[in-house]
């Protein structure tokens, strides 16, 4: 007797979140790695993509990305969505052994608040329709209220990118994740159309001749490109077990706002179900908080003070050793 859709929705989504959450720690220890040898991928460095630690972790994301898409193929989002909150605990956990990036006990309280609001945010999400073609989808990307959504969101990404990110990038996690998050809600969107188009030609009834087909391509390209790069960032700055959790939040959040916005989700609802969706939201919030004000700092190293590494994988400071350290007021013209 075979496996029900259910139980291989659910295998698949297990395993891409113990994928996603080991990619966080590899990409993690490349991107230090990198950092040891290069420029940091935190200032603008791109020395990470010589570094195979990176691409281990990077083809480990894609995996679980891939295991993610097919689970959506077999089971509800009701029981798949939830389930990417795994992630974060598998993050958590190999971040506590393998960077020694020790979590503090409200860290994990909040990391705690942010998988129980998600979790009761997905739990009373409604069930959505799923479109039936390509030009169903493009249909509802070009209703005036969604078109103000994309309007609002590809704004507040160029305001992040052009001004908020070369005075508070390495200072505040918000801004790289915001921009990963706020792509990604546009992501989510252009993959869904492209699955239905598979689907659909894989059943005789080809979409690859519809224009809309190539451009919610070429959309879902751009944004994931954009989100990696970003991401990247984040987590050559910030503390992986706090990276994580954050940009789960943030991108479950928004991808929720964009269904409700595109499908009209909340329409037919109780107020019982929308009630719970906004606690949820509240949990979410405070949670993030919470992560944010307890995250251990990764400041950048000193101007004119030698750091190095040992392994690739510790940083040591010149108070660790007895050894003499050259600051840039050591130097003198001849």
């Amino acid at each position: 007797m075979g496996l029900s859709d259910n139980s291989k929705g659910l295998i698949l989504a297990v395993a891409s979140s113990a994928f996603i959450g080991s990619s966080f720690i590899l990409k993690k220890k490349g991107l230090k790695r990198a950092g040891a040898s290069g420029t940091r991928a935190g200032v603008g460095g791109y020395t990470y993509l010589l570094e195979p630690l990176w691409w281990a972790g990077m083809i480990t994301m894609i995996i679980g990305e891939v295991a993610n898409f097919v689970a959506y193929i077999y089971a509800p989002a009701v029981l798949v969505t939830p389930l990417g909150a795994l992630s974060i605990i598998v993050s958590a956990c190999l971040a506590h052994f393998m960077l020694k990036e020790r979590i503090q006990k409200m860290g994990i309280v909040g990391c705690v608040s942010c998988v129980v609001g998600s979790v009761v945010i997905v739990i009373h999400a409604p069930q959505e329709h799923t479109p039936s073609s390509v030009q169903e989808i493009w249909t509802l990307a070009t209703q005036p209220a969604f078109l103000i959504y994309v309007a609002a969101t590809l704004s507040i990404v160029l305001a992040l990118v052009l001004h908020f990110e070369p005075r508070y990038g390495l200072t505040n996690i918000l801004v790289y994740l915001g921009i990963c998050s706020l792509m990604g809600s546009l992501t989510v969107v252009s993959i869904k159309a492209i699955g239905i188009a598979i689907k659909l030609t894989l059943d005789g009834i080809s979409q690859i001749a519809y224009p809309q087909t190539w451009f919610f391509l070429t959309v879902a390209a751009i944004c994931v490109i954009t989100q990696l790069n970003y991401l990247n960032k984040a987590l050559d700055t910030f503390n992986a077990a706090i990276v994580s959790p954050v940009y789960y939040v943030m991108f479950t959040t928004l991808t929720i706002i964009a269904s409700v916005i595109m499908f009209k989700d909340w329409s037919g609802q109780n107020v019982s179900s929308i009630a719970s969706e906004i606690c949820g939201f509240i949990t979410v919030l405070s949670g993030t908080i919470i992560l944010h004000a307890t995250r251990e700092q990764e400041p950048p190293p000193p101007v004119g003070t030698v750091t190095w590494y040992v392994s690739g994988d510790s940083m040591k400071s010149p108070e660790d050793e007895h050894l003499i350290t050259m600051r840039s007021s050591d130097y003198y013209e001849p």
